[in-house]
């Protein structure tokens, strides 16, 4: 006989679960049908045990209200003995359960597809009780993913704004338009593009250009096309990461919540395994727009919803630079010196640092950091790793030979060998000695219009570039002012006798074979050259240069040196700059501390791992007018990081003259992709994290200033694309600086080419 419905009625709000009735519906119950417990999982799915029989199956029903409508969320066949049924979704609001028994020898079709549940039930990935859609090839695509590793054998690795190299299943919604949509998962292995699958596997037979009409922009929508990502990192502060899986559209799509309803519907039917949250995730601007419209309709949706801020403020992983290195681990490696042979564990990211063989933090860090910049470059493991300073693998090795490998699935240490750290060190390093170009011919100070962009060799990449921003930006948006060619620092240097103090100072052994020896002497040595004498004809010209700037304006002295700024060497973060303000005298006073810094330790160590000459390497000054009060600052990379056959930027920016770069550890900076994504609008905004300074959700940019910081950029990587002779290589980009000035005005600081 068919019991009809057994009922246990449960309701889940936020106070929790709890049993509301146990009614028996239509018929008759089961002899042993009893309740047993219920809970709610970790990932906030809701639990209930009960007694079975073998001769009936059971489905899990949900419902908005005791009135129903009731649908089923999931089944198990009946064993005789205690059986524990979960919904695979995670609910947000209040929803009221029951559990039906059915018997085996009269099963139901759930799904309306003439094919009854216990048979699509027992076809693993080839059936699905809930899901209409009919078996699909073997190996293209599955109506349901049975298992985590069913799931990796169907996802690829791709990024995404946040999470970098991270597993992706993609899913295809048909029929969203009917009563009946039917959801496949494509095996993204072997389907990259939705519309390619629809083709070969599904027989859709219309243009590329119609199926984007009925899959995006539009509620009348034939298709929906998504991805579900795992974020296997996420976890909420305090707790281990339990993962989550985010249900995800295309960023400037803006779906409506009916939409995001259905579809959340269909795959979290089709997860039976998952125990950690699935959660909706909307992508970008555009959704978030979409979802604060529907406010209200979004208190009562059965759909759980991360938002970005969120998903990326608990990620306990994240990968900087994946790759492997070895070196000795140092704990707190920021209040030492530290060397090309050191894995460094910091709390924080740290303002500066020398050349290291592997860095990881305590503190979040942003792609667009200088000690990130720096791995880059150097091809130096990085990550950000939550808890570093007191994980046990770490404590237990600090002080020993490690090998260390960052990739996308965690982070890696072992105890090394010290042959394995020379072999590793010296396969990096360059075979022979290496001598920057430096143009001495150069004598005289120039402004900015009269310095050519082939003039990196006389006064340095920093200022050759910003004369060539002067020349394609809108007038007033990039600096204007001078630059000092390295012709005045090699004089300064002779004429003070410097060069043979640093010869001295670096054949002494104790400063070759001790680091901390060598940053000591380095730090005395750069005091000794701020207090050189500048002889006269350099002092007049500085103060010839000095007097065309406005009275009262302080004059910024930036560094700009012929081992900085150029293709492959990015240099961010070895040298300093200095501003000098009106009540400080004579210009030469700031110029010669700008001088000093490249003997800093850091510039000095990077130079030696590169066996660059340090008495070729050259330090010229920029000169521009000096603006405080900018209300952002920010930094901008020409290119989309995330996913480069869309056009697009990622920038970080930070409220006020707070460093983006190298910001205090306790301080977030926002950080979103802006890209032309075949939208509505221009470009696509998507954000990674908001500035903590600024309130929730609140760019510092207004929309027409990212739009136009996009624009310039654009043109930016253009010009200097076709200077560099970078046509043929699609990994050519350069990084920015800007602000957003006291006025409210975009202003572009500098551009050197981006180190990849």
């Amino acid at each position: 006989m068919t019991v009809n419905a057994l009922a246990f009625l449960l309701r889940i709000a936020a106070s929790g679960i709890c049993l509301v009735a146990g009614l028996c519906f239509g018929g008759e119950a089961p002899p042993s049908l009893r309740i047993i417990g219920f809970t709610g999982a970790a990932g906030g799915h809701a639990r209930i045990g009960f007694s079975s029989q073998s001769n009936y199956y059971y489905l899990l029903q949900r419902a908005p209200s005791l009135e129903g409508p009731w649908e089923p969320v999931s089944m198990l066949p009946g064993t005789g003995k205690g059986l524990t049924l979960a919904d695979p979704a995670c609910m947000r609001g209040r929803a009221f359960y029951r559990v039906q028994a059915q018997s085996i020898q009269a099963p139901l079709d759930s799904d309306g597809d003439r094919v009854d549940d216990l048979t699509e039930f027992a076809a693993a990935g080839r059936g699905n009780p809930f899901n209409p859609a009919p078996p699909p090839p073997a190996g293209d695509a599955a109506v349901i993913l049975r298992s985590r590793e069913m799931y990796e054998q169907y996802a690829h690795r791709d990024n995404f704004p946040g999470a970098p190299d991270v597993r992706e299943v993609k899913f295809l919604i048909t029929g969203v338009d009917t009563a009946s949509p039917k959801l496949y998962f494509l095996n993204t292995n072997k389907h990259i593009y939705h519309y390619y699958f629809a083709q070969a596997v599904l027989g859709y037979s219309k243009d590329l250009g119609t199926f984007n009409n009925e899959t995006y922009f539009s509620d009348g929508r034939k298709f929906m096309a998504g991805s579900l990502i795992a974020y296997d990192h996420y976890g909420p502060p305090g707790k281990p990461a339990t993962g989550l899986y985010g249900m995800e559209f295309w960023p400037s799509d803006g779906v409506r919540a009916a939409h995001v309803r259905m579809a959340y519907n269909l795959i979290s039917r089709a997860l039976p395994w998952v125990t950690t949250r699935l959660a909706y995730h909307p992508a970008g601007i555009t959704q978030e727009q979409v979802l604060k419209a529907e406010a209200d309709v979004w208190r009562t949706l059965p759909v759980d919803l991360i938002t970005s801020d969120e998903l990326f403020a608990n990620t306990s992983y994240s990968v900087l630079n994946p790759g492997v290195s070895f070196g000795r681990l140092v704990l707190g490696g920021g209040t030492q010196s530290v060397t090309a042979r050191d894995v460094v564990v910091l709390p924080t990211v740290p303002a500066d640092l020398s050349r290291v063989a592997g860095i990881i933090t305590a503190s979040p860090q942003t792609p667009l950091s200088h000690i990130n910049l720096k791995a880059k470059q150097n091809k130096t493991p990085n990550a950000y790793l939550r808890g570093a300073m007191t994980d046990t693998l770490i404590m237990t090795l600090a002080g020993k030979n490690v090998r260390l490998e960052v990739a996308a699935d965690g982070l890696q240490l072992r105890e090394a060998t010290q042959e394995e750290v020379d072999t590793y060190l010296d396969a990096l390093r360059p075979k022979n000695p290496q001598y920057p170009v430096r143009d001495l011919s150069v004598t005289t100070i120039r402004p900015l219009k009269n310095v050519p962009f082939t003039a990196s060799s006389s006064v340095g990449a920093k200022a050759a570039n910003a004369a060539e921003l002067r020349r394609i930006l809108p007038a007033g948006m990039s600096p204007d002012g001078f630059a000092i060619p390295f012709y005045f620092y090699d004089t300064f240097m002779k004429f003070n006798g410097f060069y043979d103090q640093a010869r001295a100072m670096m054949a002494d052994p104790v400063f070759q074979s001790d680091s901390t020896v060598r940053e000591q002497r380095l730090a005395a040595f750069r005091e000794i050259i701020k207090d050189g004498t500048v002889s006269d004809d350099l002092r007049n010209a500085m103060r010839a240069v000095q007097e065309q700037f406005a009275p009262g304006v302080p004059i910024r002295c930036r560094s700009s040196t012929n081992n900085e700024d150029l293709p492959g060497f990015n240099g961010a973060g070895l040298y300093d700059s200095n501003t000098h303000r009106p009540d400080e005298g004579s210009l030469h006073k700031s110029v010669r501390k700008v001088w000093a810094s490249l003997w800093n330790f850091r510039a000095f160590e990077e130079r030696n791992f590169y066996r660059i000459d340090h008495f070729t390497a050259a330090m010229g000054v920029l000169l521009i007018p000096n603006t405080d009060d900018e209300l952002a600052n920010g930094v901008a990379v020409t290119k989309n990081l995330i996913d480069p056959n869309w056009r697009g930027y990622y920038v970080n920016v930070q409220k006020g003259e707070e460093l983006v770069t190298n910001p205090d550890g306790s301080l977030i900076p926002e950080e979103f992709l802006i890209a032309w994504l075949m939208g509505e609008t221009p470009y696509e905004i998507q954000h990674v994290t908001w500035s903590s300074l600024q309130p929730a959700q609140t760019s510092l940019l207004t929309t027409e200033q990212a739009y136009l910081l996009a624009d310039q950029m654009g043109l930016i990587q253009n010009n200097f694309r076709s200077l560099y002779n970078a046509w043929a290589n699609p990994d050519f980009a350069m990084e920015i600086e800007f602000k957003i000035t006291k006025a409210n005005k975009l202003f572009i600081k500098q551009a050197r080419p981006w180190v990849e």
